[in-house]
C-alpha cells in the first residue's frame, strides 16, 4: 500500500474478494472436509496495487483451531483461487494468502487498558 492507503480500486476488487470467499467457504465448495467442518470469517482483504496478491484475513468461529484453518485453507489455496475469481472481471486472478485476523484481540487489548483503574483515572481528568 502507498502512504495515501489503498486506491478505489484495491479496495473494490479486495471487498469482491472478501465477499466471494465468504460465500465459497460458508457453501462449503471447498472439496476438503476439514474446511467444510469450519466456520471461518472473512474479516478483511487486502489487495497489492498491482492486484496481483490479496492477503485474507481469516478467523474461525469462535476463535478455536485458527493454526488447522490457516494450514486447510494454505492447502487448498488453488482450488479456492479458481472458486473465488472465476466469476470476477479481472485481468489477473490473484494470488491469495490467508492470515489469523487479530482485529478482535486487538479490541479486547484496548479494552482492557482502558478499564485500567489508571487509565481511567488520567481519561476523566
Amino acid at each position: 500500500m502507498s502512504a495515501s492507503g489503498p486506491s478505489q480500486r484495491q479496495l473494490r476488487v479486495g471487498e469482491l474478494i472478501r465477499r466471494t470467499l465468504s460465500e465459497v467457504l460458508q457453501r462449503g465448495e471447498v472439496h476438503d472436509p476439514d474446511l467444510q467442518r469450519m466456520s471461518i470469517t472473512v474479516g478483511e482483504v487486502r489487495v497489492t496495487p498491482d492486484l496481483r496478491n490479496a492477503t485474507a484475513y481469516v478467523l474461525p468461529l469462535g476463535g478455536q483451531q485458527k493454526e488447522e484453518a490457516i494450514e486447510a485453507l494454505n492447502r487448498n489455496k488453488a482450488e479456492i483461487r479458481h472458486l473465488v475469481t472465476h466469476g470476477m472481471t479481472i485481468k489477473f486472478a490473484p494470488e491469495i494468502r490467508f492470515e489469523i485476523d487479530d482485529t478482535f484481540d486487538r479490541m479486547d487489548a484496548t479494552r482492557r487498558l482502558l478499564a485500567e483503574d489508571n487509565v481511567r483515572r488520567d481519561l476523566e481528568d
